[in-house]
Parts: C-alpha cells; structure tokens; sequence
C-alpha cells in the first residue's frame, strides 16, 4: 500500500510557532489527524483555530512543558490512554538559552528541552508506534550541529563553562545521533528515522535571550526563510510515499545529506542513548 498521511494520526511538539506552526498547517492540509503538544494554552487555541479555518481540520491538543520531564510522562500517558494510533512523531521543540537555567530535573534547559524530551517522549510512544507501522519518527535538528566537533560527554550541558550558542548546536548534535542510534534499534519493526535542518528561519526562536547571541542573530538574518520554507522538508519527511524505506538520514531541502563527521559515530550515538536513558529515568537496555 502506497503511504499516505491523510487520516494518520501525527503528533507535533512545538506546533504553535515558527516553523512547528508552519509544519501543522501543512500537515493539516495533507489529511493528516493532528495533535499539537503545546505549552502555552492561548498560542494553542490560536493555532488550533487557524487550521481549522485554513485547512478544515482542528488538532487536538495536549498542554506540557517539556523542559519537565512529569509533563513529557503526563503527555504520553494522556496520548496512550486516548487509544489513538500513533503513524508520525514530530520532535519539533526547541530553544536556545543565553544563560544557564536548570530545569526542576536539575537538567540545563536547552538539553532538557532539545534532545531529552524528544528521547523520552519518543521512548514512551515506541510502543503505539511499533502498533501503528508503518510509522515514522523526524527529529527537527540543525547545521548546528556541525560547530560541535564531537559530542563533548565530560561537558553536557555546559556546566563547567556555559555557552549557549555551544551547548544549543550540542543538542543539535545529539539530534543527529540519537536519530541514527534510533533508526539502529528500530531496523526492521516498520519505523522510520529522519532528522533534518530547516535553514535559517526569520521566527521567534531565540528571542528569549533578548539578542544575548548575537552570532546566531546575524547569521539567521543574512540567511532568513519563511516558517513555511523552513517547514517544507519535515512535512515532506511525514507525508513523502518514496521515503517509506528511508532511515537514519540528515535532510535538508528535502535531500539527504551527510551529516558531520561527529554524528556518524556510532560509538558515541550508543553512548548518548545510555547516558540520555539514565538522565531521563528510562531502562538502558543495550542492542
């Protein structure tokens, strides 16, 4: 049967802005049965709103914060109990910290929000997924990830000396890695993997640091896309029939291409799992 995303049931973090709002109307207007997780209740029945006028279908909504992990657990318990499929997680939230703020997990805020909440969300649902496959899995990650030689393990989150622009393309690193290690334990069940790099998109994101980093200012505004630009590559991801054997890649403008060469190791994206397990709770289980 040829793959579609009309009538599928997709879940989208980070949906109510920038390129996750883009990417939800998209979605919307392929068929797809959304579900929005969202922290804010009036950007979300905003958001909820506008597709409903635009695309004729309005996303349900589960509200969490996912920089706390009670919430990403309440969230997948609330997805699970609903008894809906589950055919494409979308790992879209992300921010950027121009200081370092701990989470009430005692995590760092953009490695809790970035990387943790994606794995330990995406752990929780493996089951509905592996019920509803074919499924698929895209992590929104960043070229970022290629300022970050090798993913520093004696260094997560920036404890010893905090920089946020670092520790953000960090998280963008563990993106990468965590799809491919993902895509690894997955081969074969009928779950797919991607992760990609939406460009440099003119949004909101990284307007909580009131122009603390300026670096990534200036080169997001040298090189700015719509939201809806910047979407185009997860909606294709999601609703693509040719990428139904497709696994463990990095897109961008809807192409694969080669990650660095600190996410093709494969020791390490095995590392970041055990160490991402234990940060979050989870079992560990080696494979």
């Amino acid at each position: 049967m040829t793959w579609t995303v009309r009538d599928k049931t997709v879940l989208l973090t980070g949906g109510t802005s920038g390129i996750g709002e883009a990417a939800a109307a998209g979605l919307a207007r392929a068929g797809a049965d959304l579900v929005l997780v969202a922290r804010d209740r009036a950007r979300a029945e905003a958001t909820a709103a506008r597709l409903e006028r635009e695309a004729g279908r309005r996303p349900d909504v589960l509200f969490g914060d996912l920089a706390v992990q009670a919430d990403v657990r309440r969230v997948a318990a609330e997805f699970l109990t609903s008894g809906r499929p589950l055919h494409v997680l979308v790992n879209n939230a992300g921010l950027v910290m121009g200081e370092r703020v701990l989470t009430p997990d005692g995590i760092e805020t953009s490695l809790a929000v970035n990387h943790l909440a994606g794995f330990l969300l995406t752990n929780l649902l493996l089951g509905r997924l592996r019920e509803s496959a074919p499924a698929r899995v895209v992590n929104v990650s960043s070229v970022g990830h290629r300022f970050v030689r090798r993913f520093d393990f004696a260094d997560l989150d920036g404890g010893r000396r905090f920089r946020g622009l670092r520790v953000y393309c960090q998280t963008k690193l563990a993106n990468v890695l965590f799809t491919r290690e993902l895509a690894r334990r997955l081969e074969g069940m009928g779950i797919t993997v991607n992760c990609m790099h939406p460009g440099n998109v003119a949004t909101r994101f990284g307007q909580n640091n009131h122009g603390i980093l300026d670096w990534g200012s200036r080169l997001i505004t040298r090189l700015r896309r719509t939201p809806a630009q910047g979407a185009d590559t997860i909606v294709h991801l999601c609703v693509a029939p040719e990428l139904a054997m497709v696994t463990g890649e990095y897109f961008y403008e809807r192409r694969p291409r080669p990650p660095s060469r600190g996410a093709r190791r494969p020791d390490d994206a095995r590392r970041l799992w055990e160490v991402s397990a234990t940060l979050t709770g989870m079992v560990a289980q080696s494979r």
